[in-house]
């Protein structure tokens, strides 16, 4: 048995290793270093976002013609295999995949293992229902070596609303017998102050990632500057638009960097005209929020400090 853990965690750190294959790859295959850095200048930084980039969007980059989009997305997708697979090979994918733990042993058997990496987790809950402190203790354990629970790797950390403490991760950090200065410098940190800024700093996310290890991207919150940056009925559609794509490239950089994504959203309450409903609160974003996020958790107070978290969404977690 410990043999069979010692080689899965061999295995994992291979995986980790490999990482994402950086974009200079492409000049193997006749792609100028001119245009490379051009697309790095465009946030593109790695072969695979060449590859799940759509035609459409290079042809958008200035100097990037329809022609050399056809060649760099041919020479990408040699590289970057995307095409059909067994279920089989797709299942042992899938037993490979690194979790962070959440350092609470019941929630993470509620997770089965923890906060899975490659997709986006949501979580969602009224004021004080413990998500930001949840994010904080994220960005602690994902530092962890992977033999106790942890992404082994850096966390990036979008804050919204000016919540991000460090005083925080260092009293986590103690906890777990970590130093507390290298647990904050390990941690890089960003304030956004609008949406358009917000998405930006994906950009400048992407870069990091393409020179460092992280395990973790966490923004908090994804949906609070899309509250007051658009306004009335009449902007709901430019406010759904761009938060989409804030969404798809968060969902890039989790396929593209293999990290885990957290992101709290905020609730609304419903105004259906049931005085009925079970829970009167639903988290905003609507479907675009909906379909983005892969789990889907509800955080939301308990009797005296406790704190309840239930599965909202999970393609494969019970719902509990």
């Amino acid at each position: 048995m410990a043999a069979a853990e010692e080689i899965r965690d061999e295995m994992l750190e291979e995986q980790i290793e490999a990482g994402p294959l950086p974009i200079e790859r492409l000049e193997a295959s006749g792609i100028t270093s001119a245009d490379i850095s051009k697309l790095r200048e465009n946030g593109y930084h790695t072969v695979e976002a060449v590859a799940m980039a759509t035609k459409k969007d290079l042809i958008a980059l200035k100097g990037i013609s329809e022609a050399k989009a056809d060649k760099l997305l041919a020479a990408a997708s040699k590289l970057v295999p995307m095409g059909f697979q067994t279920a089989t090979e797709f299942h042992q994918q899938r037993s490979d995949i690194i979790r962070v733990t959440t350092g609470s042993r019941e929630l993470d058997k509620l997770l089965e293992g923890g906060l899975e990496t490659g997709c986006i987790t949501e979580i969602f809950g009224e004021s004080r229902a413990g998500k930001s402190q949840f994010c904080h203790q994220l960005a602690v354990t994902c530092q962890l070596p992977i033999a106790q629970g942890g992404g082994e790797g850096k966390c990036l950390f979008i804050d919204t609303e000016g919540t991000f403490r460090p005083e925080r991760l260092i009293a986590i950090a103690e906890r777990y017998g970590l130093d507390g200065q290298e647990v904050l410098d390990n941690v890089a940190y960003a304030r956004a102050y609008n949406s358009d800024h917000q998405t930006q700093l994906l950009m400048q996310a992407a870069a990091m990632m393409a020179e460092s290890r992280y395990s973790l991207l966490i923004v908090d919150s994804a949906t609070a500057l899309y509250r007051t940056d658009y306004h009335g009925r009449g902007e709901l559609a430019a406010r759904q638009m761009h938060l989409g794509r804030f969404l798809r490239n968060l969902t890039r950089l989790a396929d593209e960097f293999g990290v885990a994504v957290l992101v709290t959203n905020q609730v609304v309450a419903q105004v259906d005209g049931s005085m009925f409903t079970a829970d009167p609160k639903k988290p905003i974003g609507g479907n675009i929020m909906s379909h983005a996020s892969t789990v889907r958790l509800q955080f939301r107070k308990g009797r005296g400090e406790t704190r309840i978290c239930k599965v909202y969404q999970a393609p494969s977690l019970a719902e509990a």
